[in-house]
């Protein structure tokens, strides 16, 4: 069976799609149910197919952050989950040669640090005083997730590059930049995650797979 027609991963779509119906829908407790099931299914799917630890500790982070994110007033220890699956997103990435390739092309690491820094300036004056502490933090984390994973790997670079967009959008709504309540919003986000953790997924094993095990770059 080969690693695409997995029922672990055909279950992360299945579970997709569902999700964004329900989203659309506003249908309340099970869109979060759904939500809920995302980074499990696929943190399984790696660990079958024999994927890096690292990988899959980042995918259970991104889980408790999707849970804490759907419980009131537990925001912060949401976002504090994600900047720990943003740690080992970064750490996997460098492992696998990403600082040595970027001191040689550091336009991304530029462009990236940029945008993050404008975003960050546009949302500040919105922002409840508890969050501003953690929101450069946390921008900081997604720029280094984003510039690493293109450094190694162009599909996992465009799910880091979408993770940035997709937490962008949320920080821009808790700001009050933009509708936090508008069907559109939501979907937005979810689409942008659920592509973006699939991407970043899916380019390490792929790659893993097509490296040499001798490469010193594969540990986990």
């Amino acid at each position: 069976m080969t690693a695409v027609r997995s029922p672990w991963l055909v279950a992360f779509g299945l579970v997709a799609v569902v999700h964004l119906a329900l989203n659309a829908a506003g249908t309340t407790p099970l869109d979060s149910i759904s939500k809920c099931l995302l980074a499990p299914l696929l943190a399984v799917w790696v660990a079958r197919q024999g994927g890096p630890r690292l990988l899959v500790v980042a995918l259970a982070l991104c889980f408790l952050g999707d849970l804490f994110l759907e419980i009131d007033d537990l925001f912060v220890v949401g976002m504090a989950a994600f900047a720990g699956a943003h740690v080992a997103f970064v750490t996997l990435f460098v492992r696998r040669g990403a600082l040595d390739r970027l001191r040689r092309r550091p336009q991304a690491a530029v462009a990236y640090a940029v945008v993050a820094v404008a975003m960050v300036a546009w949302c500040w004056g919105g922002l409840e005083p508890a969050l501003k502490p953690a929101i450069p933090v946390y921008a900081a984390l997604l720029v280094g997730t984003a510039t690493v994973s293109l450094a190694v790997d162009v599909r996992a670079g465009v799910g880091g590059a979408l993770f940035l967009v997709s937490d962008g959008i949320i920080a821009l709504s808790q700001a009050g930049r933009i509708d936090a309540d508008a069907t559109a919003t939501g979907l937005a986000i979810m689409t942008l995650y659920i592509a973006a953790i699939l991407l970043l997924a899916t380019g390490v094993v792929r790659r893993d797979a097509q490296t040499p095990a001798t490469t010193p770059h594969r540990a986990p």
